[in-house]
């Protein structure tokens, strides 16, 4: 079947969960990097459609899914929404680990769940995303499809803009925000905050 850009399905998740570690090392693969395949996707991609599911989108083909868009219109109040009621099973599931001193980077994610870093929305873009597309889409258009069509669901609902997170080492990501008007707002160790008005 040709790919094809919908809403979010719970069915989705386990291949949104898979392509969250495909995407997850500054655009690459993250499997190397971590023993369990799920914890990256547990921070960064399978709170949005359990919290939100209407701002969820996904790009999918014979294959499965190969793209998806997540977001919360309200990223104050989904940071408080984590603590009431995604963070509580995981810090039960996964206590915090030492370094195991072997390249992997589990620990290191299990910290953040214990020890979530509360996000401070710059004013006007109170709604944030993660969007990954796996290489097989890449460079179609679909990228720009799924930005549209969270935009057009936050524009329905009064969102007056969104702000994402970046890795300075995803130049190919950099470029391809900026090429949909985001612009950057503040720059950290790890990266680049950007905004885009909608």
């Amino acid at each position: 079947m040709p790919a094809l850009l919908r809403r979010y399905h719970p069915s989705d998740l386990p291949g949104m969960y898979r392509l969250c570690l495909l995407t997850g090392e500054a655009g690459g693969d993250a499997t190397a990097l971590y023993r369990n395949p799920d914890l990256l996707a547990h921070l960064y991609c399978g709170p949005y459609p359990v919290a939100d599911p209407g701002l969820t989108f996904v790009v999918a083909d014979e294959q499965g899914v190969g793209g998806y868009v997540v977001a919360t219109a309200d990223t104050v109040a989904f940071d408080e929404w984590l603590d009431a009621s995604w963070w509580p099973s995981l810090r039960a599931q996964y206590p915090l680990l030492p370094d195991p001193r072997d390249g992997t980077a589990d620990h290191v994610l299990v910290e953040r769940i214990h020890h979530w870093q509360h996000v401070t929305p710059p004013a006007g873009f109170p709604a944030h995303l993660h969007i990954d597309l796996l290489p097989r889409l890449q460079g179609q258009g679909w990228g720009r499809r799924l930005i549209g069509a969270l935009s057009d669901e936050l524009r329905s609902r009064g969102v007056p803009g969104v702000h994402l997170g970046v890795d300075a080492r995803n130049t190919g990501a950099i470029a391809f925000y900026q090429r949909l008007g985001f612009q950057p707002e503040e720059s950290y160790e790890w990266g680049h905050r950007l905004v885009l008005p909608l």
